[in-house]
């Protein structure tokens, strides 16, 4: 991989993300569970902590999730795929800990940034031309460098999500 498309990869996200610092500082603990539609995912307080709503097939129609939710997902497929980048088993989605709306739920996004940034410091050339294990199951066409690329795009919608729910619950939507 060349150093431009390392540069642009991470000109990428940090675009994307400072997209989102501007979501992030304006979150309130009652966006993170609000309904925006009858038939909506959310994330359920049982006695060991958050459960994301989940089918194992896709749902039809498929529901709206809260923002909670899309926060628990973000956290969910990011640990995922930096459990491959790194090296470790990859955790199941029941044990990746949604820690609970507002701050909570900031904090940990903004560590799994700082987590992200790391392990792509960490990255030789070497390693981005590599075959990715995520998402793409040892598919030989998908390099780690195409798994950067997938994180940088299902941030970007999942930001774009994360956005339009908090703006829909701040101009009142029922």
């Amino acid at each position: 991989m060349s150093t431009a498309s390392r540069a642009l990869l991470r000109w990428q996200f940090d675009l994307t993300w400072s997209l989102f610092e501007y979501h992030l500082d304006r979150l309130e603990p009652a966006d993170f569970l609000w309904e925006p539609a009858a038939h909506c995912w959310t994330m359920r307080r049982g006695p060991g902590g958050w459960t994301p709503d989940w089918a194992d097939t896709e749902p039809d129609p498929i529901p709206v999730p809260t923002l909670g939710w899309v926060t628990w997902h973000v956290g969910w497929w990011w640990t995922v795929a930096m459990d491959q980048l790194g090296g470790r088993p990859a955790r199941q989605r029941a044990d990746v800990q949604w820690p609970g709306p507002g701050e909570p739920a900031v904090a940990w996004l903004r560590g799994l940034r700082t987590e992200w940034l790391e392990l792509l410091d960490r990255l030789t050339d070497a390693d981005l031309d590599g075959i990715a294990p995520f998402p793409w199951q040892d598919d030989p066409a998908h390099t780690v460098t195409h798994t950067v690329g997938w994180v940088n795009a299902e941030l970007m919608k999942n930001v774009a999500e994360i956005g339009q729910l908090r703006l829909l619950r701040a101009a009142g939507r029922p």
